[in-house]
């Protein structure tokens, strides 16, 4: 019996171990692959039109009689065969079938450090060169905020939007506080679910202090620098007031920038009643003026089937096996350090 208790106990170390060494050499390969290939993302498109109608008939046939869906059937193809001849008609003199306005649907899910941003800007560059203004684009929006640098330039790239003229809208189906509202205040309208989470105009950060433990035990640290500020506060160095302070000033000057850029984009909103940090449901929301309608993106997608050309746009990238392996390994990896970092040492403040 103590064989095989040390013989499993021998395998499972020998499986870890294949495993790590299997993860490492897939990262290795990944990024190898990538460099050589360089791998390019593509822009997906699906007609969203088609996809709801596809399901409203397959509900529809699993609760209406055959006789029913023969003759609705029937009825669709009279309809399809009247329109064909309008428009054949409308073509011999020399008028153009009237064409439907277009409703481009994006999608933002938003980590502290935004990553999804490069994938934005693509999608967002494609929708742009055949965009006109009689089209709309809705951003599905879902971010908590992060990092100031990475969501100014989030923000950035719906702005590109508005300066073309075309009108954006962003549906708020969970969350878009801080840095997530920083993006949702481009909008020309921010729809909100009635429980979504909006808000938080403010600006924070986080430094512990190790010094007074290092220094009990005899452990002292040097930090060097050039320039008076180019450190204010430290994880393992003794912290100043004059540091201090100028590390407030600086999170106060970017609190600044936030609700000067909130106010820039709503010039209606009473930013200094909301610029308190503070967060408010769907329905808060829009009596403080931060959202301009109670409303789901489904149902504002679906409201608009009949009227409108329906397209949802979405920027991929194609990953082999190898790929995917080393981008899981290296999301999980990823992940934990941040998840620490933002615990232990933020070095720059976030929205």
């Amino acid at each position: 019996m103590e064989f095989l208790f040390n013989y499993g106990l021998f395998l499972a170390k020998a499986v870890t171990f294949v495993i790590v060494v299997a993860i490492i050499v897939a990262i290795v390969a990944g990024i190898s692959t990538r460099k050589k290939s360089g791998v390019k993302g593509q822009i997906e498109i699906t007609d969203l039109n088609d996809s709801y109608q596809a399901m409203f008939e397959a509900i529809e046939g699993a609760i209406i009689t055959h006789a029913e869906a023969k003759q609705q059937d029937k009825a669709k193809k009279k309809d399809a065969k009247k329109t064909a001849k309008q428009e054949k008609t409308q073509l011999k003199s020399g008028q153009k079938p009237p064409v439907k306005p277009r409703l481009f649907v994006l999608d933002f899910d938003g980590d502290i450090k935004a990553s999804q941003v490069e994938s934005l800007k693509q999608t967002i560059s494609a929708v742009l060169s055949i965009a006109t203004t009689e089209d709309e684009i809705l951003l599905k929006l879902e971010s908590g905020g992060g990092m100031v640098h990475s969501y100014g330039l989030a923000a950035s790239q719906l702005d590109r939007i508005k300066q073309k003229g075309i009108p954006l809208t962003i549906a708020v189906d969970k969350i878009a506080a801080s840095g997530g509202y920083m993006m949702a205040c481009t909008a020309n309208k921010i729809l909100a679910a009635p429980f979504s989470i909006i808000g938080s105009i403010g600006v924070v950060a986080q430094v512990p202090n190790v010094h007074r433990l290092l220094k009990k035990h005899d452990v002292d640290v040097e930090i060097l620098t050039a320039g008076e500020y180019k450190r204010t506060l430290t994880m393992l160095g003794e912290n100043t007031e004059k540091g201090r302070a100028k590390f407030i000033e600086d999170l106060q000057l970017t609190h600044d920038l936030f609700k000067e850029f909130v106010s820039e984009h709503r010039p209606n909103l009473n930013v200094a009643e909301v610029a308190t940090g503070e967060i408010w449901y769907g329905r808060q929301a829009i009596d403080k003026g931060l959202v301009d309608s109670i409303c789901t993106s489904d149902q504002y997608i679906t409201d608009q089937l009949n009227d409108k050309r329906i397209i949802g746009v979405d920027y991929v990238i194609k990953k082999n096996i190898v790929n995917r392996i080393s981008d899981a390994a290296e999301a999980s990896v990823d992940r934990l350090v941040v998840r620490w970092l933002t615990r232990l040492m933020p070095s720059r403040p976030q929205w």
